[in-house]
């Protein structure tokens, strides 16, 4: 009886994982990147502070020309000069942004604001807690699932 071996299956490439965070509080930047930092993955976080850069970023336009496709936004409602409502209506109403999974992640807990969100096809959304404890827990709860459960589309760059 002859034993055949098969070589072991070569580990799968890790890529590299980019968010975008379109916030315009920079404490909640603060905690949010430190929160990704000191998980078990390589996020690269790009941030913006209003929606129309969101939208320059996400297109690549101007000053983002050539700026790596964001594997997840991370959407604040309230922003200057574009608000979030406006960036996720754009960002899924655009068939070369739509495939973008977008975490809304805002002080709001309107119904209103969660209703639209999610006619607006955002893919989830998170109201932020109060306590820097439970915003660490809560953005390393959204590390885990999306960059470890869930099956991110493929890389489409700019």
């Amino acid at each position: 009886m002859h034993s055949v071996s098969t070589p072991p299956e070569p580990q799968a490439a890790v890529r590299p994982i980019t968010v975008l965070m379109v916030e315009d509080d920079p404490d909640d930047v603060y905690l949010t990147q430190e929160a990704l930092r000191s998980g078990r993955l390589q996020i690269t976080m790009q941030v913006v502070s209003d929606g129309a850069s969101a939208m320059q970023y996400l297109r690549g336009e101007q000053e983002y020309a050539g700026s790596r496709r964001p594997d997840l936004v991370l959407l604040d409602l309230n922003l200057p000069r574009m608000d979030g409502r406006e960036v996720l209506a754009a960002l899924k109403e655009d068939p070369e942004l739509s495939d973008i999974p977008v975490v809304i992640l805002t002080t709001s807990e309107a119904e209103e604001d969660i209703a639209s969100s999610y006619r607006h096809h955002a893919n989830c959304y998170i109201s932020k807690p109060v306590g820097i404890d439970k915003f660490r827990s809560v953005v390393a709860s959204i590390e885990s699932f999306w960059f470890t459960v869930v099956k991110l589309p493929p890389d489409n760059t700019h």
